[in-house]
């Protein structure tokens, strides 16, 4: 009789195995996307002849970038107020709004470096040390958080909410961070760059 029990147990759950193991291919699917769009697009950025001068148009756009990140770090904030506060519309407002600055500063950044290319920076002694460390782990952790935030907004777009607030719990820190960085890193450039 105990043996009846156990198979009836394992065909019970066997089904849900399957869902697991499509959930968890699904969402290496998304990861390993996220991982291979921003080699592409270093590709892209690298791969291909700049122009003997960058385009005067191209000459506005860190300070553009600047403004995307402030107002990316502002819809983040607040999406996260208004999802603490039970506000679930208004924190989707917010989070689709800090997606869309993040998508249009990846946009206009790619045409900047492929234009203009780098900037060096030209800062000596330790604020140069500061500098690289924060640009590090802002290249570091804003290629770690592509893919997650990939993974974060599909869970909440399938409706996966508390798979989509483990993992936010891990996003929403370091999207915070790349943003605030990538604001301070153009400042550091300006202050020692001011051409």
């Amino acid at each position: 009789m105990r043996d009846d029990v156990a198979v009836s147990s394992i065909c019970y759950q066997f089904p849900y195995f399957i869902i697991g193991f499509q959930v968890l291919a699904r969402n290496v699917l998304i990861l390993s996307l996220g991982f291979i769009v921003p080699l592409l697009l270093l590709g892209f950025i690298y791969s291909f002849p700049k122009p003997a001068t960058a385009p005067e148009w191209t000459e506005p756009l860190p300070g553009f970038h600047a403004c995307m990140n402030s107002f990316c770090c502002v819809f983040l904030i607040s999406g996260y107020i208004f999802i603490r506060n039970g506000n679930k519309k208004a924190h989707v407002a917010m989070m689709i709004s800090a997606l869309s600055c993040s998508f249009v500063f990846l946009v206009s950044y790619l045409l900047y470096h492929h234009f203009h290319g780098d900037t060096p920076y030209e800062g000596e002694g330790p604020i140069r040390i500061v500098y690289f460390s924060i640009l590090i782990s802002h290249i570091f952790l804003s290629a770690i958080n592509f893919p997650m935030i990939l993974l974060t907004i599909f869970l909440a777009w399938k409706k996966e909410f508390e798979s989509h607030r483990k993992l936010a719990r891990w996003t929403l820190p370091i999207w915070l961070y790349v943003s605030l960085t990538g604001v301070l890193i153009y400042v550091l450039l300006k202050l020692q760059n001011p051409v």
